[in-house]
This record gives C-alpha cells, sequence and structure tokens, in this order.
C-alpha cells in the first residue's frame, strides 16, 4: 500500500500513529460525474456525457468498493457501454498493478503496468492514494470518479437512455432515498469501514470500538432482517448492495484476518439468508472471486500477515437455500 506525493510514488502505509492508533480512510479526490447531458453532477465539473464505449472501469475483483461498481454494471446492462479492466489481486510496494497473463489482466487503454500511471496520466501532480475503483474518461484522457458510492449512482441512473439498459431497474428511488442515505451512514462507517477499523488499528482501545461498533450494527441488522426481506423492505436498493460487498468477504477475510471474530455471518440466521438470496440474483455471482478476495488480503498485508499464508478455507456456500421467500 502506497501513494503518490507531487506525482512521485512512496511505498508507505497508514500512519495511524497520528490517529492515536485509529484507520481513517482518505477521502476519493476525483468527484465528478456522468450525467444525461454532460451538465455538473452534485460535486465537480461537467462535460462528461453518459455515452456508450465512452468510459472504462479500472477494478480489483478483492475490493468491496471496486465489487459494488461491478455489480451495478451487472444488474443494469452496462456491459456493453463501459469497459474494465482488472488489476491483480496483491497490492504490494508498487501498488496496485497489471500482471497480463496471470489473475490480474492487461491494462487495456495504455498497457500500463501500475494503476499509479492512470492517476498520473489525470493529474502529472496528484498527491493521494491511488484506489480502486477509477471511472475513465476515454474522451477527456482523465479520472472522472474514484467515489464508489458516486459511481454506483451514475450507473444507476445516468445511462437509462442506452441500448439494452435496465432502465426499469431503479435502485436509489426518490421516495425511499432519505431511508436509504440513514442506513448506508451507519452501514458505511460501522460496517463496510467497520471492518478495515479494527483490522488497520495499532491501539487496543481504537480496535475494541470498532469490534463494539460493528457487532451493534450487525444485532441491528439481523433484527431488521428478521422482520422484512431487505434493508428497505420489499425491494432491494442500493443500501442491501453496499452492504452485499462487505458481508460476502466477511467470514473468508474479516472474521479472522481482521479480528472481527465475535461470530461470523453464517451464524446469523436473517444476515445469511439474506447474503445468500442477494448472491443468487442472476448475474451476481460472476462479480464475486472469493479466491482474489483472500488472496488479496493475506497476501498484501503484511503488517498483519507478515507470512503471507492464504488460509484454505472456511468453506462457503452462498448458493444454499436462502429461506427469504416468505418475509413480506
Amino acid at each position: 500500500m502506497g501513494l503518490l506525493v507531487d506525482g512521485k510514488w512512496h511505498d508507505q502505509w497508514y500512519d495511524t500513529g497520528k490517529t492515536g492508533g485509529r484507520f481513517e480512510r482518505d477521502a476519493a479526490r476525483f468527484r465528478n460525474w456522468v450525467t444525461v447531458d454532460g451538465s455538473p453532477g452534485l460535486t465537480g465539473e461537467g462535460g462528461f456525457k453518459a455515452e456508450s464505449g465512452r468510459y472504462h472501469l479500472y477494478v480489483s475483483l478483492a475490493c468491496p468498493w471496486a465489487h459494488r461498481t461491478m455489480i451495478f454494471r451487472k444488474l443494469k446492462g452496462l456491459e456493453a457501454h463501459v469497459s474494465v479492466s482488472v488489476v491483480h489481486p496483491d497490492m504490494l510496494e508498487d501498488g496496485w498493478e497489471f500482471r497480463p497473463g496471470e489473475e490480474g489482466g492487461r491494462d487495456d487503454l495504455y498497457d500500463f503496468r501500475f494503476l499509479r500511471q492512470i492517476y498520473t496520466k489525470a493529474a502529472p501532480e496528484y498527491t493521494g492514494r491511488v484506489t480502486v475503483p477509477v471511472l475513465w474518461d476515454k474522451h477527456r484522457q482523465t479520472i472522472v470518479s474514484n467515489e464508489s458510492a458516486d459511481i454506483i449512482r451514475m450507473f444507476n441512473c445516468e445511462f437509462d437512455s442506452l441500448d439494452g439498459v435496465r432502465s426499469d431497474l431503479d435502485y436509489y428511488p426518490e421516495a425511499l432515498r432519505a431511508d436509504i442515505d440513514a442506513v448506508n451512514e451507519r452501514v458505511y462507517h460501522t460496517v463496510n469501514n467497520g471492518v478495515y477499523k479494527a483490522g488497520f488499528a495499532t491501539v487496543q482501545a481504537q480496535y475494541e470500538n470498532a469490534y463494539s461498533d460493528l457487532f451493534d450494527t450487525m444485532d441491528w441488522l439481523e433484527a431488521r432482517l428478521s422482520r422484512q426481506r431487505y434493508l428497505m423492505g420489499d425491494r432491494v436498493t442500493e443500501a442491501d448492495w453496499r452492504l452485499f460487498t462487505t458481508l460476502v468477504r466477511f467470514d473468508a477475510v474479516y472474521y479472522g484476518h481482521f479480528k472481527c471474530n465475535r461470530q461470523p455471518v453464517s451464524d446469523f440466521p436473517a444476515l445469511s439468508g439474506y447474503l445468500r438470496e442477494l448472491y443468487q440474483m442472476p448475474g451476481v455471482a460472476g462479480t464475486v472471486n472469493i479466491d482474489q478476495v483472500k488472496r488479496h488480503y493475506y497476501v498484501s498485508q503484511r503488517t498483519i500477515n507478515p507470512v503471507q499464508i492464504v488460509p484454505v478455507g472456511p468453506r462457503l456456500d452462498f448458493s444454499a437455500p436462502h429461506g427469504r421467500s416468505g418475509l413480506s
């Protein structure tokens, strides 16, 4: 894990010494929006019109944040319109990289060796972390966004006029937006990012705080999903997919590697059934690669796992019956 400083690469782990042992995630630096007509979005500048073939997505199959975008690309029918390149699961001294012929593919646009070269192509003096996902504009030769929460909302509606896109699917309906935002806020801080706060903490008290917040929310989610089929009731929304990408990694990685070990997801009856139902929705299973997930975390994060041994287990069966059909 490293970062760019004025366009120069530095192999540097997170400095938790400045935060009392607490992990703090850096904010995304590119926050432009693709819109139907190219007008400015909620942040950033305009000029990014929704057009077929114009945009390219850089992802890791291991990363939960990038996984969100791959799910939306699949569910919305954007595969013919937004191309994709996948980095190798190992993220070592040079950060995310491409290894053609191995598990990580080729940079299909520029044949770059490292993802950081995409960042410096967009901004030669860039300072910040080099993260996935990245939404790239082939026309303007720049990064539109590296914020997954924004990218999935662009994919949700801005490309709906293109051929074959599922305009009938709206995962952020206007009537539910306030409720979705409220659930997202809690889940982001205590679950999505909460597992990292536990795993990357370097002081016992910070770890225990993150652990406590995580399982308080897991218990809250279990109760909520015991009463209703999805987080917003009877329909799948953005909130479900944002939670899914953490849940599907939990037992394989976060439970042991990040010491989030009060209990695995498989021990939560409602949450585990809910996870299986989402996994079994058409197209979703093809976006999940547990082998790459495990390899990334256990090999790349040597401050946590210095021997880089990847565990063989656990045995996971996301295809088992989910038992959720009877819930309203």
